[in-house]
């Protein structure tokens, strides 16, 4: 049973993988990635790798776009086609002419892996079968702050016993800034295989190498480790709310609040440093090396930001997939919230920037297989479903309610609750809808609809808060997993 592509970070690496089975046991690929210290010269033959694929993506990129202009005019073309093995038969026909020394005319394309013109070349493919299909537009050329991973996939790809060593084909045995161990175990205990590794330059400047392997794990209940935190009775459903001020609020259907985390606005945090270096890059020499070290302390800054954002997502869902049997959340429209709004300030730039910076795509994302692991139930909430709208005490539905109204005070039965806490308790009272439909069973619900929902009626959502009840300490996040296990 397949539950996508996701990404977490606990500890030393992340994990990126979908489970290929389901059961008490269960073959998963998932990635481990580690951060790397390589030498002077790796780093310069892991920028000409990178630099590689850059030019076979551009090269080809040329040749495409020369062969739509020819089949426009009517003239025969030069590529047989656009996939993967028709880009890679064209550039071996023709690398002896293109990668060559403009002074010598000696060829430099054995310098590198061949994996990374093919690294180059799959990118291409990918772009061009999205933009046929409407998925993405035409795709563009490369500069050179486009960074673009190289993958291996034969050679000598294997992680050191010594535990902070990795061997990758040409670039050799490259130190890394953190400990293998997590991966290491594995390997010597024979429950992983490494099939491939993709090393990347992240914004900051520092190389990361991801390797893809195939892993034997529990899958279910018994992968919950013993010190995990209950959050709610045993299959009790637990609505959890997703948003830009707190990241997850979480409540049970008789409006008990289970969790509460605020979120990490990291990238808001470090906007005033922003600024001021992005002041001093502007008022700086084109191409300086002044300018270039601003920019790199900019990349820094970046990366991060989006470290934090990723440790407190990956910890906040780990805790929800531990600590609750059923989960509902909501089908956000993630893309068309973060879309400009006229007349919204600027056209909605910080409401846009709020909102990128909570990431609620990569929250859904991973509760999506995090869930799967350790044996919880998804349930995916109709995208119209007015959850914030209506009244978690009566039923009663508000037409409209602004995102400055963080209170929900309701007219019919005069019920004062937190905004948040209220979306989360209808969220979980969605359970007893026969329609409703546990996430991964088909396509996503209210995904491509073009209207909404009839309204709810009075008394839909169903009970009443009889009192205020005493919320959870606020900010846990939970805890990552022990040393050698997924998160």
């Amino acid at each position: 049973m397949l539950c996508g592509r996701s990404t977490v970070t606990v500890g030393d690496c992340w994990y990126h993988g979908y489970m290929s089975s389901s059961g008490a046991g269960a073959l998963v690929v998932q990635a481990y990635r580690f951060a790397l210290d390589p030498t002077a010269r790796q780093r310069r033959m892991l920028a000409s790798h990178e630099g590689a694929a850059r030019f076979a993506f551009n090269r080809l990129l040329a040749e495409v776009k020369a062969d739509i202009d020819r089949y426009h005019a009517g003239e025969p073309t030069v590529l047989d086609g656009w996939s993967l093995a028709a880009l890679r038969r064209h550039w071996n026909r023709r690398k002896h002419q293109w990668a060559v020394n403009p002074v010598s005319g000696e060829p430099w394309w054995p310098v590198n892996s061949k994996e990374a013109y093919s690294s180059g070349l799959d990118g291409l493919a990918r772009a061009l079968k999205s933009w046929r299909s409407g998925r993405g537009r035409f795709p563009r050329f490369r500069k050179r702050r486009h960074r673009m991973g190289v993958r291996f996939t034969t050679g000598a790809i294997r992680v050191e016993s010594d535990r902070r060593h990795v061997t990758l084909p040409r670039i050799g045995r490259v130190r890394t800034h953190e400990s293998t161990r997590k991966l290491a175990r594995r390997v010597e205990a024979g429950t992983a295989r490494i099939l491939a590794a993709t090393v990347r330059q992240d914004a900051a400047g520092r190389w990361h190498v991801a390797f893809t392997v195939e892993v034997q794990r529990a899958v279910g209940k018994e992968a919950r480790p013993a010190h995990a935190r209950r959050l709610a009775p045993e299959w009790q459903p637990v609505g959890v709310d997703v948003g830009a001020r707190d990241l997850i609020v979480a409540a049970t259907a008789d409006g008990r609040e289970v969790l509460r985390v605020p979120a990490p606005r990291s990238l808001g945090h470090a906007q005033a440093r922003l600024r001021r270096l992005q002041r001093r890059r502007a008022r700086q020499q084109r191409g300086s090396n002044r300018q270039q070290r601003t920019t790199r302390r900019i990349g820094r800054v970046h990366a991060r930001a989006a470290n934090m954002r990723r440790d407190t997502i990956a910890k906040v869902t780990t805790a929800l997939a531990h600590g609750c049997d059923h989960l509902v959340i909501e089908d956000l429209n993630v893309a068309g919230m973060g879309a400009r709004k006229p007349g919204a300030g600027n056209g909605g730039r910080a409401s846009n920037r709020a909102l990128a910076d909570a990431a609620l795509a990569e929250v859904h994302r991973q509760l999506a297989y995090k869930t799967r692991w350790y044996g919880a139930d998804l349930t995916v909430a109709d995208r119209w479903h007015p959850s914030s709208k209506t009244c978690s005490g009566c039923g009663r539905q508000k037409p409209r309610l602004s995102l400055a109204e963080r209170t929900y005070h309701c007219d019919g039965c005069g019920l004062t609750l937190d905004r948040d806490r209220n979306a989360a308790v209808n969220l979980a009272r969605l359970t007893r809808d026969p329609k409703m439909r546990p996430a991964g069973s088909g396509p996503v619900a209210g995904r491509g609809a073009d209207h909404e929902t009839d309204p709810a009626h009075a008394g839909d959502a169903g009970g009443r808060e009889a009192s205020t009840l005493h919320q959870p300490e606020l900010g846990k996040t939970g805890t990552a997993s022990p040393q050698g296990e997924a998160a």
